[in-house]
């Protein structure tokens, strides 16, 4: 039987703020995009706020102007180590300190309970909308090929029982600096294991630019991207970047390398920086800017002015750079906070990044869907004909009341079916008066969509 659902009266930031859209999914595609000349009335439409328990199939569904955005996409987490802080401390608060204590528990941690982190916190993520992750996955082989295979394990289980709900792409973490003889061959047991690709955090290593050239002989006999956490310092010294744009290069690499964090940029000067990010531009590197964990990690030695380590979002934006921005840790000792919403974190980026223009907002939106979309390279991805209909519906009609209000309220739409259907509004009740100036102070604070389009 044909499965198909007709959306009416959706808010589109991502694609034409003049109009509200009919939309019409059938069998998990997108069949109908069509703007509407005029909000749309069809009688028998059922309001998004009461579509809730198991919806018939064929309904139509009046989304009132709410926005729809495709599936957010978290270019770069750590699923293996959420929810691990009561296990694992951090008095510091310090990335060493995160690392050290970090590494020193995993032996202790059964396969099954990695696996038990990495589905609560993928679940969880899903929740709020996201529809795909790349997972970064410790994997520390000193402790022996048991304890490094065992995460890859958790993962790759996990991966397949998740698929359903959220895309998993994995990337083990590889101590290239710690390892000894014999360590390598494992390491490729976990590339053969089926894992989307590999990385390091060369920056932490004495032998950086050859950890960075092994990596990239992998990359080439598996045929695998590559995702570094890169210059994940507040040292302006720490430039790996440069050698990986250059062996990107030099591999025939272009659009398959990502880096991470590039905290080092935000500690040197502008021209220093510039030039490492015309390097990265050629190179044509992807990047994740992770502002949560880098906002509480970073500047931790340092007296007033403290620097807060978060990459120069802007000045990698404006040279083109293909900029995502992500959740990175959950509740771990490495970000005790976080709970893998990407509407937030695109509110710490619009904060951390001085980000405040409509234009702004709408990049932002972007670095949480498309951008990222592109840098996991997921194909069919976005609201367009014969694409996945993977999305997610916010109670709010503009980017300025997604980023105001982050609401809590989201409909996420995946393989076909709701994967989550929140409750209808409760709570406390307005009188009628104070309803009427309400909803007229919400339209003159956030406007319409068509408005709200101004940069």
């Amino acid at each position: 039987m044909t499965n198909e659902w007709k959306l009416i009266n959706a808010s589109l930031p991502l694609r034409d703020e003049a109009h509200l859209y009919t939309l019409t999914v059938r069998d998990g595609i997108w069949t109908e995009i069509a703007p509407q000349p005029a909000v749309a009335a069809v009688p028998d439409a059922l309001p998004i706020d009461e579509l809730s328990g198991s919806p018939a199939n064929g309904s139509v569904v009046d989304l009132g102007g709410k926005v729809l955005l495709p599936g957010l996409v978290d270019a770069h987490m750590h699923l293996d180590k959420s929810f691990c802080l009561p296990q694992v401390g951090n008095v510091s608060g310090t990335l060493e300190e995160a690392v050290s204590n970090y590494s020193n528990a995993v032996p202790a941690f059964s396969k099954e309970e990695i696996k038990a982190r990495i589905i609560r916190s993928a679940l969880q993520a899903a929740s709020f909308g996201t529809t795909a992750i790349r997972t970064h996955l410790d994997y520390h082989v000193r402790w022996g090929a048991d304890v490094a295979l065992r995460t890859i394990e958790a993962a790759l289980e996990a991966q397949a029982e998740l698929k359903p709900y959220v895309k998993l792409e994995l990337f083990p973490l590889a101590p290239m600096f710690r390892f000894a003889e014999g360590h390598l061959d494992i390491l490729e047991e976990t590339l053969r294991m089926g894992v989307t690709g590999v990385g390091t955090a060369a920056h932490m290593s004495a032998t950086a630019e050859a950890d960075i050239d092994q990596l990239f002989k992998f990359a080439e006999k598996y045929d695998m991207p590559l995702d570094f956490h890169t210059d994940e310092s507040d040292d302006p010294a720490k430039r790996t970047v440069s050698h990986i744009a250059k062996r990107t290069i030099d591999y025939g690499w272009s659009g398959r390398v990502t880096v991470d964090h590039l905290c080092s940029l935000a500690a040197m000067n502008d021209m220093d920086a510039g030039t490492l990010i015309e390097q990265m531009a050629a190179a044509e590197l992807h990047a994740v800017t992770l502002p949560g964990a880098n906002l509480y990690l970073q500047g931790r030695r340092d007296s007033f002015p403290v620097r807060r380590g978060v990459t120069r979002v802007k000045d990698l934006l404006a040279a083109g750079i293909t900029l995502a921005t992500a959740s990175d840790n959950i509740h771990d000792p490495f970000h005790p906070f976080g709970r893998g919403d990407l509407l937030q974190i695109g509110l710490i980026t619009a904060y951390a990044a001085h980000m405040g223009r409509p234009a702004d907002l709408r990049t932002i939106l972007r670095m949480i869907t498309e951008i990222p979309a592109t840098i996991l390279g997921l194909q069919g991805y976005g609201v367009e004909l014969g694409h996945d209909a993977d999305f997610v519906i916010f109670d709010g009609s503009t980017p300025e009341e997604l980023f105001t209000m982050v609401p809590e309220r989201r409909w996420v739409f995946r393989g076909g079916g709701w994967l989550k259907l929140p409750a209808k509004r409760t709570g406390f009740q307005l009188p009628e008066l104070d309803r009427k100036w309400a909803a007229a102070a919400d339209k003159l604070a956030f406007g319409t969509p068509a408005a709200a389009a101004r940069a």
